[in-house]
């Protein structure tokens, strides 16, 4: 079976998942709430159910009710979509994403973010990446 970073989320699963990465935890209705252009309580209800089966999401009940939250840190599931993101629309070349992050019109990177880019850059070096 796939890692279940590697498994493959539909546009409202992902969208679900932005709501709970961006509120910590959120009950349904709050993700409903969250949801652009929203189905009803009943199918996100059952997306969230889909989400957990998958390993995505885990809940804790609440009072009466249940809140979800992801099963993995933030920093990890974020690691796995820059790898998809990258392999994706980059060819799998790092090169290529960071060249159209930098040249990105409404890139508003100052002198202090750039140096830490080069640093982020040199230590990679250093470690033979």
């Amino acid at each position: 079976m796939a890692d279940r970073s590697e498994v493959h989320l539909s546009r409202r699963e992902r969208q679900i998942m932005d709501v709970v990465y961006a509120r910590g935890e959120a009950s349904v209705g709050e993700i409903l709430e969250g949801l652009p252009d929203p189905p009803s309580y009943s199918a996100v209800r059952a997306l969230v159910t889909i989400l957990e089966s998958k390993g995505h999401l885990r809940h804790r009940r609440v009072g009466t009710k249940y809140v979800y939250g992801s099963a993995r840190p933030r920093h990890r599931a974020a690691k796995s979509a820059l790898r998809r993101l990258v392999r994706t629309f980059f060819d799998d070349s790092p090169e290529k994403a960071v060249a159209a992050l930098l040249d990105a019109n409404d890139a508003r990177l100052t002198k202090e973010d750039l140096d830490r880019i080069a640093a982020l850059i040199e230590h990679a070096k250093k470690r033979g990446r």
